[in-house]
């Protein structure tokens, strides 16, 4: 089966606004999907993001709905525009389903801050080290695709040096600086990157250190995602093995942005941090 198209900002915030109307219209999905000539599912997929919409659709939604020449014309270039493909769609076939989404979001993320309790987060991974962290699944990829893997997560990391890179703001648990990932060489060079980007101005590493004791994210990492535009609701994405879940329902962005507060109170300070790192790499050997 096909991997479905990875949703970005542009095409949840279509999603949500589609969906607005028709309840605003107090018309149900069957009713929409009669006048379209479609099966309700396809209402209900192009309303939770899940499809892009095509235009024709897009335009006889909003001429049901009654929306006005002016805003009409704003909310077809916002269909145009979330039709645009992605870099990561060209390699859909080599992304993991339940990663493709996550893809398509992080590529919109005006900020990206959260907690890694394990290993170094994909868009700060050297290219050896990215290596190292695959070839330690149970089952080994073949070289052709973990070499994709490999230049996917690479092809990521160009935001980070885009004209527009995203405020990023990471906890991560001493236990991530400390674990060997690799040999020696290949960890004391992850970490020299982890010192190299910590300098930038829009990038903050902090560490939770071994002796903070016991914490409120003892259970595992997660991110959050924010976007650009107001109209954007905030993200959480939590990551399982072969698996994932965004969570989107206010209550739940709150908790988790409470509990990012936390960690970041209770981590080393960006300097203190820095020197930790710098000692953990400094107690490596290697070539």
């Amino acid at each position: 089966m096909a991997a479905q198209r990875s949703p970005s900002a542009r095409q949840r915030r279509l999603a949500a606004i589609l969906r607005s109307l028709r309840k605003e219209k107090g018309m149900s999905r069957e009713v929409v999907a009669e006048r379209l000539g479609c099966s309700p599912p396809t209402i209900t997929r192009i309303e939770a993001a899940q499809t892009s919409a095509r235009i024709t659709d897009v335009t006889m939604m909003l001429e049901i709905y009654g929306v006005p020449d002016h805003t009409k014309e704003i909310l077809l270039q916002l269909a145009r525009d979330a039709r645009k493909r992605g870099w990561w769609d060209k390699m859909s076939d080599t992304i993991p389903e339940y990663f493709q989404s996550y893809v398509g979001l992080e590529e919109d993320a005006s900020s990206i801050s959260g907690y890694e309790s394990e290993y170094v987060p994909g868009l700060f991974q050297t290219e050896e080290y990215a290596r190292a962290v695959i070839n330690a699944e149970p089952t080994l990829p073949p070289e052709e695709e973990l070499t994709s893997n490999l230049s996917i997560r690479m092809k990521r990391q160009e935001r980070l040096v885009s004209a527009k890179p995203p405020e990023m703001w990471m906890v991560l648990n001493e236990a991530v600086i400390r674990r060997d990932v690799g040999d020696e060489g290949v960890m004391r060079r992850q970490l020299q990157r982890l010192l190299e980007l910590s300098s930038q101005n829009f990038i903050n590493i902090q560490i939770l250190a071994f002796d903070s004791g016991a914490h409120p994210a003892m259970n595992g990492g997660f991110r959050i995602l924010k976007f650009p535009k107001l109209s954007d609701p905030d993200i959480v994405y939590l990551e399982y093995w072969r698996g994932s879940i965004f969570l989107e329902a206010p209550d739940d962005v709150d908790d988790y942005n409470r509990l990012f507060d936390h960690l970041r109170a209770r981590a080393l300070g960006p300097d203190q941090s820095r020197r930790l790192i710098e000692q953990a790499a400094g107690g490596s050997s290697g070539p």
